[in-house]
């Protein structure tokens, strides 16, 4: 009996010394009024983040490290400004890579100053997040919205043993409501209008399920609720007799979207409280930038971030301020809140601080540990500094500037803005004026000036690459009463509005495969057409009964007038997603519009439920016939007869 509750102890210790796991959520657009949190919106429902704010710390002051979402990951990432890093701009999926920022030395005859060119990947050199987590025994997967780069930039090159779909850009692939238009990675083929989000929270709970027994963390950055503006159309349905004409919030996708988003955190909590390790699980719950006030879905704005002034990609409080929970069970009050400014190079040294984890020798952040603020204590910092050297052409537009907040104040330098070659600036006391309408810098110039100083230390710390002087600036062309006027900027024919429509509509399979990403299959003379109009056709196929066989071949006779190599896919049973890279293999096609046999070959560990075939990956006219499936030594398995 001794022995016994010995046993019994020494286990319970085990268990309670464990490290917590820590899930990382990161929304992709969502800005503070967009949730329940603040009572700022009517609305919009988030029962699941109020769910997660009851059991944690909830930030009424919380910042994104930019109003734009690339500059804010790699800052979670590093802990550094983007400042520093140098990635500035929401880039990292074009095709350019650019490792450090450098200045421009001209810029059209209109503006007052150059922009610099933004990093376009994050990179390697720099020990991440996922790196510490790795080194120190967690398993680390990544689940969701990347744009960071891709290989040798994504996920997988930075600490990320598992990423989900595997992407690159800068939101869903086509659409959220399937079919999407992934690379690698299709929807379930059972499920006609998987939404993404449900997909992407469904691949994070097996992930956790695999990993419940040893320290695991789960980045999940959804793709919520950024641009494509597409949702479930009952949900659609939904807010739209919901509707106020008077409300600034009013359109009802976008609303959708929100309640998508918050049924995946709900679909999280679940998951952990049903596997037993909520009570040793951080959770940390963060946006990466204010709330979309500048696209048109409705016929209205996506979204309305009042009372805060402006929206994503502006300087003002509504392009960087926005919702932030910390649950740590144990460690951090539950229901409670703090007014302590935060930001998000905060959340690794904060991390690094909770876990009694040593940063790497010679490594330093521009974020400070907000534990002190977690255990109800102020923090002890003089400022947070924004840079966003840029100035896209959006309602409230600043020309490149970077803020600071210190205290109630809040300053932002708008470079040589002013007259000879001087800077501009707008001054506001936020606790006063939230809304930003009030300018005091001409009437508190000592203010003004003791805020700057700090900006110029912080760009001189960081060594930040600077907007400069235009040289072909012309007084003549500049038209300063534009400055911050704009008109919503529509979604396109070609947007996600067509996605979305085409989305509603579930594709019917032919002679039993389902055509999806860019195609349209039909059956004509005893071969399936595909005809494809960009660059990601592909066809599924569930099998009627699980090919248990562990060598596979499938065999069939293919011609094509498209472009680029063909890839097969396979789906286990019991492993997730159905599809994934990790589980295909690639062939060369000649697309030369004449019949050629093809002979894929792989093995498996598990029985085979369904094919999928990539023939192409451009657009064009496919035809495929003869197909089987045998073992690797030509007995056949299955043979699709039309």
């Amino acid at each position: 009996m001794i022995l016994l509750v010995a046993a019994f102890l020494l286990s319970s210790t085990a268990q309670a010394e464990s490290p917590p796991n820590v899930v990382f959520i990161l929304a992709d657009d969502l800005g503070w009024s967009d949730t329940t949190l603040f009572g700022t919106t009517s609305f919009y429902k988030t029962p699941n983040v109020e769910r997660l704010a009851s059991r944690g710390m909830t930030f009424t002051r919380a910042y994104s490290a930019s109003p734009l979402c690339s500059p804010t990951r790699a800052s979670v990432l590093t802990g550094l400004s983007p400042a520093r890093h140098g990635i500035t701009s929401p880039n990292c999926h074009l095709p350019q890579v650019t490792l450090a920022a450098t200045a421009t030395r001209t810029g059209p005859a209109n503006q007052k100053c150059t922009i610099p060119s933004s990093v376009s990947r994050l990179d390697t050199d720099y020990y991440t997040l996922a790196e510490m987590f790795r080194g120190n025994g967690y398993a680390t997967g990544h689940f969701g919205k990347w744009h960071l780069g891709s290989e040798p930039y994504s996920p997988l090159e930075h600490g990320f043993e598992v990423d989900v779909p595997h992407h690159p850009g800068p939101g869903p692939a086509g659409s959220y409501v399937a079919p999407w238009m992934f690379k690698d990675f299709d929807h379930d083929p059972d499920i006609l209008d998987e939404h993404l989000e449900d997909r992407m929270a469904k691949e994070a709970v097996a992930f956790m399920q695999r990993h419940r027994d040893k320290p695991f963390f789960l980045n999940y950055w959804m793709f919520s609720v950024h641009a494509p503006f597409d949702a479930k159309r009952s949900l659609i349905d939904k807010y739209q007799k919901q509707v106020d004409e008077n409300d600034p919030q009013r359109s009802p996708t976008y609303a959708a979207m929100v309640e998508s988003m918050d049924d995946a955190v709900g679909t999280l909590l679940d998951t952990l409280d049903r596997l037993g390790i909520a009570d040793n699980t951080i959770i940390v719950f963060a946006s990466d930038n204010g709330g979309n006030m500048y696209n048109e879905v409705d016929g209205t704005s996506a979204t309305s971030n009042f009372p805060l002034r402006g929206g994503k990609a502006t300087m003002y409080e509504g392009g960087v301020r926005g919702p932030a929970i910390v649950v740590d069970p144990g460690h951090v009050k539950a229901g409670s809140r703090s007014d302590e400014v935060i930001q998000s190079c905060d959340f690794y040294p904060t991390l690094l601080e909770r876990l009694d984890i040593n940063p790497q020798p010679n490594q330093s952040f521009d974020g400070v540990s907000i534990v002190p603020a977690l255990q109800g204590k102020p923090l002890s910092r003089d400022a947070i500094f924004t840079y966003f050297p840029h100035s896209p052409n959006i309602p409230e537009w600043l020309p490149p500037s970077v803020s600071v907040h210190a205290g109630d104040w809040k300053l932002i330098r708008i470079f040589y803005g002013g007259d000879d070659g001087q800077h501009d600036y707008k001054l506001f006391n936020l606790k006063d004026d939230l809304g930003e309408q009030n300018n005091l810098a001409s009437v508190q110039p000592d203010r003004v000036r003791e805020l700057d100083q700090m900006i110029d230390q912080f760009l001189i710390d960081n060594n930040a690459i600077v907007p400069l002087p235009n040289p072909k600036f012309d007084p003549t062309k500049y038209r300063p009463e534009l400055i911050g006027k704009a008109s919503l900027k529509g979604i396109g024919k070609s947007g996600s509005k067509a996605r979305k429509d085409q989305a509603q509509k579930p594709r019917k399979p032919v002679a039993g495969w389902l055509p999806g990403g860019t195609c349209e299959i039909a059956l004509q003379d005893s071969s399936l057409i595909l005809s494809s109009d960009g660059g990601d056709p592909y066809l599924s196929y569930t099998l009627p009964v699980e090919v248990t066989e562990k060598s596979l071949v499938l065999t069939f006779t293919m011609s094509s007038d498209a472009k680029g190599a063909g890839q097969v896919f396979w789906h286990e049973k019991g492993v997730s997603p159905a599809f994934i890279r990790d589980r295909s293999t690639s062939f060369d096609v000649k697309h030369d519009g004449k019949p050629h046999e093809y002979s894929i070959k792989w093995s498996v560990d598990h029985p085979v439920l369904a094919v999928r075939i990539d023939p192409a990956t451009g657009q064009g006219r496919i035809s495929l016939a003869n197909i089987r499936l045998t073992t690797g030594d030509g007995r056949e398995v299955y043979r699709w007869k039309f």
